[in-house]
């Protein structure tokens, strides 16, 4: 793994600050050369994403990707709205503009936010659910531009379908194909209004009001509120940061906003570990600043700047792994919501083990995915799956009734279960995690990246088992070599390999010459340190065929 940054945890310095007029230029200047695969468009588990700066997030790809999805709602005959959201990085903005004035020339009905715009990716996928709720046509869809918890430079665009969640693979393939159509030669065939025009016919849609007057049908906003409990909340500069102020005022809670600065550069921020600015709140390093605060508060937390992750900060432990708190968070929704007993946990095969023996205590039956949030979407949607959790701070759970409440991550959820979970429970949620080490045991966990070429990281997307021929790992005989997960029998795009007290999974990286390797432990770190050694001679292995 690579070294941590001696920046790392400290705030930015003004030379780490990218240069916003520059980048909004080269957004609109550069134009990115097609027949270079990192400069098409290329969707992702999160849409397309790059940077102005380097040909790979620019107003051609936004215009082509806009025209692809304005073609693939008609193939479909989605002729309901499309809600539209974006967060503060500084690529956001004219991204936006440019979708816009793609999708009022093809006569798409756009619902934005009026002041400032910005809102959330969950804000979204609630919009568009309730917007189609008891609809069978005049279906409503969306997009959400934002990169997530990139750094400053960085920009995204992502289509969410009518069914509120993360486009699976077979609609973003269409979508990226289409774009890179256009991209190699179509761009004059798109129409396109004036912004000035296109901002005229525009509509708007109150986000906030609709998302946060409902929270109270997925939460227990009395119990919050009765409590008295101080929290405290860092947006890190992103979209959630009026939300927070709404729900605040809504449900009368004792709630700080602790950081309410708006700043494309993020100047705020302390770098994470690479001695990069990224707003990702489940980093240490990011999340400095909040977890200095700890002290004052009951609970704190914070979101990325589109509000899809969470970072929990307890007073009795500070920064919360992700995996902690989703186990937490697990134990505590199913045993304090009136949900149908058939009604499944979900969680992604790289995220903890204790979810799964969470879950078996609470005689819930497990779903295990491959990484990606849309997996768990249709589970949402019909009320089957209760709750969706990735190890990388991500999770939605179901309405106090059973039904669906959003089908993309919701970081604003998330952090308030937190709240919830510690004013009826009377303990924290580190707390809370405390017990079922107590009865579980305490498991260390890991990601580390590995080297690896192109051609390498083929093999490892495409094993079958028998290409793994260890018997035992870390000294115990393995029980499951898999290629599919076990909850959909969707393919991994990799390997995990499991014991009775560990595990570990590789999955080559979408964008770097690397692979991860996730590894968990129920026995201890030096039994950790064993099963990542011994994992990556099991790939390396494979890799020699």
């Amino acid at each position: 793994m690579a070294a941590v940054s001696e920046r790392a945890g400290r705030p930015a310095e003004p030379s780490m600050l990218v240069d916003v007029d520059r980048l909004i230029a080269a957004y609109y200047d550069v134009r990115p050369d097609p027949t270079q695969m990192a400069q098409a468009v290329s969707f992702g588990t999160s849409g397309h994403r790059g940077s102005s700066l380097n040909g790979t997030f620019n107003e051609d790809h936004i215009l082509a990707t806009t025209e692809a999805i304005c073609s693939y709602r008609k193939r479909q005959s989605y002729d309901g709205p499309l809600f539209i959201g974006k967060d503060s990085h500084a690529l956001s903005d004219p991204a936006t503009r440019s979708a816009l004035e793609v999708l009022v020339a093809n006569g798409v009905e756009v619902l934005v936010e009026g002041g400032r715009g910005l809102t959330p990716t969950p804000a979204v996928s609630h919009a568009i659910l309730t917007y189609n709720r008891g609809r069978k046509t005049g279906l409503a869809d969306g997009i959400v531009v934002t990169p997530s918890h990139n750094p400053p430079e960085d920009g995204g665009f992502k289509y969410n379908p009518p069914n509120g969640g993360p486009a699976d693979t077979d609609v973003t393939g269409a979508i990226q194909r289409h774009a890179n159509e256009l991209l190699h030669g179509g761009l004059e065939k798109i129409p396109r209004l004036h912004y000035e025009q296109a901002w005229a016919e525009t509509k708007r849609y109150d986000f906030i009001g609709t998302y946060v007057a409902d929270l109270a049908n997925v939460l227990d906003m009395d119990a919050i509120r009765a409590s008295g409990l101080k929290l405290g909340v860092d947006p890190l500069g992103g979209a959630s940061v009026d939300y927070w102020a709404a729900i605040r005022d809504r449900y009368g809670l004792d709630l700080t906003v602790t950081n309410e600065v708006v700043d494309p550069q993020f100047g705020f921020m302390t770098v994470d570990w690479d001695g990069r600015i990224r707003m990702d709140p489940s980093s240490p390093y990011a999340m400095a600043r909040l977890v200095a605060l700890k002290d004052r508060f009951d609970v704190a937390f914070a979101n990325d700047t589109d509000a899809d992750r969470h970072g929990i900060v307890s007073g009795s432990a500070g920064l919360m792994n992700p995996n902690h708190f989703l186990s937490a968070a697990v134990a505590y929704l199913y045993r304090n919501r009136d949900w149908r007993p058939d009604v499944a946990v979900g969680k992604t095969l790289v995220s903890s083990s204790m979810l799964d023996r969470v879950a078996a205590e609470l005689g819930r039956r497990l779903l295990e995915v491959p990484v990606g949030f849309k997996w768990f979407v249709d589970g949402l949607v019909d009320g089957s799956l209760g709750f969706g959790g990735e190890e990388s701070a991500g999770a939605s759970f179901l309405r106090r009734d059973g039904a669906v409440w959003t089908t993309d991550k919701d970081g604003l959820i998330a952090c308030l279960l937190a709240a919830e979970l510690t004013a009826k429970s009377g303990r924290d949620p580190a707390a809370a995690y405390g017990e079922l080490t107590g009865r579980y045991g305490a498991p260390a966990y890991r990601r580390i990246d590995a080297r690896a070429t192109s051609a390498q990281k083929a093999i490892l997307s495409q094993l079958s088992p028998s290409q793994i021929t260890a018997s035992q790992l870390a000294g115990e005989p393995i029980t499951a070599i898999l290629t599919r997960a076990p909850g959909n029998g969707a393919p991994i795009g990799g390997v995990k390999v499991t014991t009775e007290h560990g595990w570990f999974a590789a999955r080559p990286s979408g964008t770097e010459e690397v692979y991860k390797i996730y590894a968990e432990s129920f026995v201890g770190e030096k039994h950790l340190e064993r099963l990542i050694e011994e994992a990556q001679a099991v790939v390396s292995a494979a890799f020699l065929g």
